[in-house]
């Protein structure tokens, strides 16, 4: 098994020597030592460390939460601070950038240890989601007709018809498109999937709902009972029976959507 690469960003010499000794009795593969920001960016560039642990106040112009902002944004690398400074001004300038990480010091060997096999263990688990997640839209970006989507379901494609779904639900970083026959949980936002439904054919109704705009049975408000064209509904699950909300500011647009008389 390769080596974890890793940079080391601080400006002590000394405390980056300690750090770099503990590292490789751990059995990490050091990829170099960087006192400023700048150097740090470059060392970086040039390594491709798999991930960095970085002191916060270092020489130069640059801070430590500066070159982890543009380690993240340009390389997309993981970072775990390192750093005497706890006070809460710092950790809010310093949770910005989105750390892996947070250790103070002065730490133990199992402190970094840990830290680093759960940052690359995370970072891995982003990367490999959004890589899926770039590659089902861009299926979706390539299709012809408009009345089909495609939804990942058990790491597999599922080819699913627009007509086919009943209502769609926001839960935090995920959404549900529902069916009849099925549920399909995938990492998306509301916006991304209203964005590659039919416009004519669904509507948002709430910040969490997007409804399917022939399966509206009736509205007694603020809910929309769904409809299941005569279908038993003993028969239908009771994820597919829920009310659905209108949301304040969608129901003009709802109004209109329906063609009221």
């Amino acid at each position: 098994m390769e080596k974890t690469n890793v940079l080391i960003v601080e400006d002590e010499n000394i405390v980056a020597k300690d750090i770099q000794h503990s590292l490789k009795k751990l059995g990490y593969n050091v990829v170099g030592i960087a006192s400023s920001g700048e150097k740090a960016i470059a060392i970086a560039a040039e390594q491709k460390p798999d991930i960095v642990l970085m002191d916060i106040m270092l020489q130069g112009e640059m801070s430590g939460i500066e070159a982890a902002k543009q380690l993240r944004d340009k390389l997309n690398l993981p970072v775990i601070y390192l750093t005497a400074y706890a006070d809460e001004s710092t950790l809010n300038k310093a949770k910005v950038t989105e750390p892996y990480g947070y250790i103070i010091k002065p730490f133990k060997e199992i402190d970094i240890h840990t830290s680093i096999e759960m940052a690359l263990y995370k970072h891995g688990k982003i990367t490999e989601m959004i890589k899926e997640r770039d590659f089902l839209f861009s299926i979706v970006e390539k299709q012809t007709t408009s009345d089909l989507i495609f939804v990942k379901s058990h790491s597999k494609l599922v080819k699913l018809k627009t007509k086919e779904i009943y209502f769609v639900e926001a839960l935090k970083d995920y959404v549900t498109i529902n069916t009849l026959e099925a549920r399909y949980t995938i990492h998306s936002t509301m916006k991304d999937i209203q964005d590659r439904l039919p416009a004519n054919e669904f509507i948002r109704v709430h910040r969490s709902f997007i409804v399917r705009l022939d399966k509206i049975g009736s509205i007694e408000h603020p809910n929309i009972l769904l409809d299941f064209g005569g279908l038993d509904k003993e028969k239908i699950s009771q994820r597919i029976t829920k009310l659905i909300p209108i949301g304040g500011s969608y129901k003009d647009d709802l109004i209109k959507k329906i063609n009221l008389v």
